[in-house]
């Protein structure tokens, strides 16, 4: 099985495209396997946050990172994570709102 490994992602993106065109400098911590998977990731995110195409981000360098390395606390704080637990917000928002037992909400 492939280690996960911390990249950095450095690059421009051109914000507000049609009025008055603009370089933007950015710097993104992403964890990932492979170089490839990491850049599609964040090329996926600025495009969707900020309303951009593929060819309004330029990717001028990545590089793995050690632990060492980082300077992002969140990131940081992903790299020591014992496990994720995931739950369903809706079924327990009705068992503690409207006093539903778990098992009858099923139904």
């Amino acid at each position: 099985m492939s280690e996960v490994k911390t990249f950095l992602i450095e690059g421009k993106m051109l914000i507000s495209h049609d009025k008055n065109p603009q370089w933007q400098k950015f710097a993104i911590y992403k964890r990932g396997i492979t170089e490839r998977d990491v850049i599609e990731r964040v090329l996926s995110e600025l495009g969707s946050h900020h309303k951009l195409k593929r060819y309004h981000i330029k990717i001028e360098n990545v590089r793995e990172v050690s632990e060492n390395d980082i300077e992002d606390l969140s990131v940081l704080q992903l790299l020591h994570l014992k496990e994720w637990v995931s739950f369903d917000s809706e079924r327990v928002w009705r068992k503690y709102k409207l006093g539903w037992s778990i098992d009858n909400s099923r139904k």
